[in-house]
């Protein structure tokens, strides 16, 4: 019994930091301050062709001087008809400053190499990042220029929030719990993700809403030393800002929030998340290791002593207790990053979720050592 108290201990006081972290940091709002920021938007797709009208209707409508950013697409091998529908886009507006590359392939990371290729043909001085399969807002570029001008960072991250419900093929009772569960995931990413940025031990990023200064990228010779490893396009890169004191901040703003699509199946979600378990091994920071032990150990023990309840071994009234207080300071936490994205609504569906949560993450993190992982239709080892 002691040790599960000494692990409940270590992940509360890994909470009420995050939650201290996300507290601290203002909300922004754009200025009157004038584009001085030039951006080369850069984003790598593969067999997008369901996603990519949403993108291109987003960027069609960013309000920025059109001098000022350009749009760099890298097709990674698709296999279906995205490039066409981007040349269709491009045909009807001409006036989108809009190209795109094929990927150059040198390393064991598709994405790592898609950036490494556009970056290498970027115009402008600061690199923006975002997925296929986003949507980003219309100040996208405007709030990121404000915010560079009153910081001076060298590295931001943007909050990123789950898309509506798509409703193709499945039944919709069933996607609505999925997309649910994986709300709530998203949402206490979010907040642990600003929370670290908070207290000065950011780990975490999405490359879904990355910004960052391109000589500095250089500077620290971009991806070299991890492209071993399929993912980690962002939380590497930040690794990498933070060993050379690069200022950088977590912009947190509604006008900035991108939008991704939610994983179309239970699967799905299990190899994304696999995919994000594999960079674990090769994080630098005690505090990030500090944090995915506790985050595991906290699952993982409710798992076990469940079985030690059931089986009459260990009292139920402690194990219970253990639970409620992971429970509340869960939904602090959640509550807090609901509140900002205005997705309160999700909270209904906290109670089955933590119940359920410890018994997936553990399965994700055993299954983590042991598996494999698919991504855009390719096969990655661990």
């Amino acid at each position: 019994m002691f040790i599960f108290i000494i692990i409940c201990i270590c992940y509360s006081v890994l909470m009420l930091m995050l939650l201290y972290g996300w507290k601290k940091i203002p909300e922004f709002s754009s200025e009157s301050s004038p584009a001085e920021i030039r951006f080369s938007m850069i984003i790598p797709f593969r067999n997008e062709a369901e996603n990519l009208p949403i993108l291109l209707h987003s960027l069609a409508a960013i309000n920025y001087p059109e001098s000022k950013y350009e749009i760099i697409l890298v097709n990674d091998e698709s296999e279906d008809n995205s490039v066409e529908i981007i040349k269709e886009f491009q045909q009807t507006h001409l006036d989108v400053n809009l190209k795109v590359l094929e990927n150059n392939r040198i390393s064991n990371s598709p994405k790592k190499d898609a950036i490494n290729t556009a970056i290498n043909s970027a115009n402008f001085e600061y690199i923006l990042t975002t997925d296929a399969d986003c949507q980003v807002p219309e100040n996208w570029l405007k709030s990121y220029n404000d915010f560079i001008l009153k910081t001076g960072n060298k590295l931001i991250a943007g909050p990123v929030a789950l898309s509506s419900l798509p409703t193709a093929n499945t039944n919709i009772k069933r996607k609505n719990i999925l997309r649910n569960f994986e709300e709530l995931d998203v949402l206490s990413l979010q907040a642990s993700t600003a929370g670290a940025f908070g207290i000065g031990k950011a780990f975490m990023c999405n490359g879904a809403n990355l910004c960052y200064e391109k000589d500095a990228f250089l500077e620290v010779s971009g991806f070299t030393g991890n492209d071993n490893i399929a993912s980690g396009d962002d939380v590497f890169l930040l690794q990498k800002f933070q060993q050379e004191n690069y200022k950088i901040g977590f912009l947190k703003s509604k006008e900035v929030l991108v939008y991704t699509k939610p994983q179309q199946s239970f699967g799905n979600l299990v190899s994304q998340r696999i995919r994000w378990a594999s960079k674990a091994p090769a994080f630098k920071s005690l505090f990030a290791k500090f944090t995915g032990v506790s985050v595991l150990l906290m699952n993982l023990s409710l798992v076990i002593a469940l079985f030690l309840v059931f089986f009459q071994i260990l009292p139920y009234q402690p194990i219970l207790i253990i639970f409620l207080v992971k429970f509340n300071l869960d939904f602090i936490l959640i509550y807090s990053s609901a509140k900002f994205f205005q997705r309160e609504t999700v909270l209904r569906s906290y109670f089955w979720s933590s119940i359920f949560y410890p018994f997936f993450s553990t399965y994700v993190a055993v299954k983590s050592l042991f598996s494999d992982f698919s991504w855009k239709g390719r096969q990655f080892k661990n």
